[in-house]
């Protein structure tokens, strides 16, 4: 199993030479992309003639799988994939059902050390290589950055959609990409399920949120655009994610199905442009919602399984003839109506080319296969998906050479020279909301001992944390000395009473808020109680930015849109006078007393 199998009879040598890595082509009609040559076609097409039936379905599929290695997973792990796939390993797994992706996770113990990632990756593109018909893998995570990530330190953060919003630069952004590119395809990463291309326009967005770059159309299409762009220079595919539009939801797609109320127009104006910006920068892959848009299809079905959408509009009327993958198919808003042998196949009817992460593997997988047997889908409509998955394979160089070295990873992850890029891009997008009593920047002189108090939600996937502790840890180091009190979200009265006290005697408090609403009453009640006492309160919002609405008047207030550890030090040298607070709001923060009034309004934000 050590030696690389021949690639020989995959490409002749004529077609091999004519691939580009993506991003380094001429841009062709299709944006960024560059066409394939008709070398390249005939070679597709002789590669799809060799498959068997059962290669051609397994190739539609990008499945998780438990364990640090493709042939040697902890224990647990092996039991995990027996339970849930009927396998042991990641090898076994592609030998039984020669799927054509794998998508990692940090819950699957897939991203421990970017080694150990780098190994895994070779050890599953061996497995893919050694089949009957050999053909490399598209490894794909979820690494958008801030609230979702799945490879954490000593790989590279950076803040998230929002907080790149906020910074505003189209520039940052596609540098941010490039960065995080560079990374993930030195560890054998080679699909990034990002940019999150909704506009984010519902302040009660339980889903999307501060994934998003904001609620601005515009701002959104560009800094979409610029990460695609990024993600291209770095040679890995991106993807724009969840269309049809998934930001003006109060519901979840992973509990339940969402409806989007726009009307065509509001949908075109407001949800589109970004997809069509994503579309226009040469994108390689387009995820789907499970979310229904009655003015886009009123039959009740779900956008991944759409025709009227995926079809009709992406395909139709938005131009795109790339890859289109939908959003996890073990989400409960793609299996309210059909049954998971029914819904991968009535995804690929409406138009999609990969299904992602089904619940049962081989539930999924005899349904697609049943449904050839019976004539409900023909091979030839296979060979079309296959077609774009191959293709996209071929672009990112994976059938020249798809494996890594752990010199490469020493080369690309977690550089001094990218974490010092982090820290800058995501200094910028931290927004001074309030500073009324001018306590900001803290003097130097003065306001030596702090308080930080506060929510900590869990970090993100090896992002460090707690939030509070990091920023204590920031601030002593930037010459404030400051304590830590972790006083959760939901703090209790004897908790908060700690917090005054300890705050007795200090030059200032800081308080951590965390997606405050009318009914985070007990984070209300410590700031009111921190405010009424006679120290000075610098409220930061760690995720959300329209906490500011629901509390008490303090002495200064900051929006972070996040609370990894860049995002904490970033705030930090805020506050220290470090950096300049020069974010400025990508959404709307509406009054709590009239949501249809602005507090303050996008493009807001104070300098000092």
């Amino acid at each position: 199993m050590h030696h690389h199998p021949s690639r020989r009879s995959l490409l002749t040598a004529a077609a091999a030479g004519s691939v580009v890595a993506a991003g380094a082509a001429p841009a062709a009609a299709a944006g960024g992309r560059s066409a394939l040559s008709s070398a390249q076609r005939r070679t597709i097409r002789s590669l799809i003639q060799r498959m068997s039936l059962e290669e051609k379905v397994g190739q539609l599929f990008v499945m998780r799988v438990y364990g640090a290695s493709a042939t040697d997973p902890d224990p647990a792990d092996a039991a995990a994939n027996q339970s849930q796939i009927g396998v042991s390993t990641g090898a076994e797994l592609l030998a039984k059902y020669h799927v054509g992706g794998i998508i990692y996770f940090a819950w699957a113990h897939n991203t421990q050390n970017p080694h150990q990632i780098a190994d895994l990756s070779n050890g599953l593109q061996r497995a893919a290589l050694g089949q009957g018909t050999p053909v490399p893998l598209l490894i794909s995570t979820d690494q958008e950055q801030g609230a979702v990530a799945r490879i954490g330190a000593p790989g590279t953060l950076f803040g998230g959609g929002m907080a790149l919003g906020a910074d505003g630069s189209p520039a940052d952004a596609r540098t941010a990409a490039r960065v995080i590119g560079t990374e993930l395809a030195a560890m054998g990463v080679n699909q990034n399920y990002s940019p999150v291309s909704d506009v984010n326009i519902n302040p009660a967005n339980p889903v999307i949120g501060v994934r998003s770059f904001g609620a601005d159309p515009a701002a959104v299409s560009a800094l979409a655009a610029a990460q695609v762009r990024g993600y291209q220079s770095a040679g890995i595919a991106s993807t724009a994610k969840h269309f049809p539009g998934h930001g003006d939801t109060g519901t979840d797609s992973h509990f339940s199905l969402p409806v989007i109320t726009h009307t065509l127009e509001q949908w075109q104006s407001t949800d589109a442009p970004p997809f069509r910006a994503a579309i226009a920068a040469g994108i390689d892959s387009i995820m789907t919602a499970h979310i229904l848009v009655p003015a886009l299809d009123d039959s009740g079905d779900p956008a991944t399984l759409s025709h009227p959408i995926l079809t009709g509009v992406l395909r139709e009327q938005l131009g795109y003839d790339g890859v289109v993958v939908t959003d996890a198919l073990d989400m409960a808003g793609v299996r309210e109506k059909y049954g998971d042998d029914r819904v991968p196949v009535l995804a690929l009817k409406a138009g999609v080319d990969q299904l992602l992460n089904p619940p049962l593997l081989d539930v999924a997988y005899r349904g697609v296969l049943d449904a050839v047997a019976s004539g409900e889908l023909t091979e030839e409509r296979l060979a079309v998906s296959l077609e774009r998955i191959l293709a996209l394979k071929l672009r990112l160089g994976l059938f020249r050479d798809p494996y890594v070295s752990r010199a490469g990873v020493d080369r690309a992850v977690g550089t001094r020279a990218h974490l010092a890029t982090a820290d800058r891009i995501t200094d910028r997008g931290i927004t001074l909301l309030g500073n009324d009593a001018g306590v900001l920047p803290l003097p130097r002189r003065s306001h030596r001992e702090l308080l930080v108090v506060g929510a900590d939600p869990a970090a993100p996937s090896g992002t460090g944390g707690p939030p509070t502790a990091v920023l204590a840890r920031a601030l002593t180091e930037l010459g404030h000395p400051a304590q830590a009190l972790s006083t959760g979200t939901a703090p209790a009265q004897a908790l908060i009473e700690q917090a005054v006290a300890a705050a007795s005697g200090k030059d200032a408090v800081v308080v951590c808020t965390y997606n405050v609403t009318a009914a985070a009453t007990a984070q209300i009640a410590l700031v009111t109680a921190l405010a009424a006492a006679s120290v000075p309160v610098v409220q930061v919002a760690i995720r959300n930015p329209y906490d500011i609405a629901y509390l008490p008047p303090v002495a200064a207030s900051l929006a972070t849109y996040g609370w990894t550890d860049v995002s904490m030090r970033a705030v930090a040298r805020v506050i220290a006078g470090k950096a300049s607070p020069t974010g400025r709001l990508p959404v709307a923060v509406p009054r709590a007393d009239d949501p249809a009034t602005p507090l303050f309004p996008i493009g807001y934000g104070l300098d000092y």
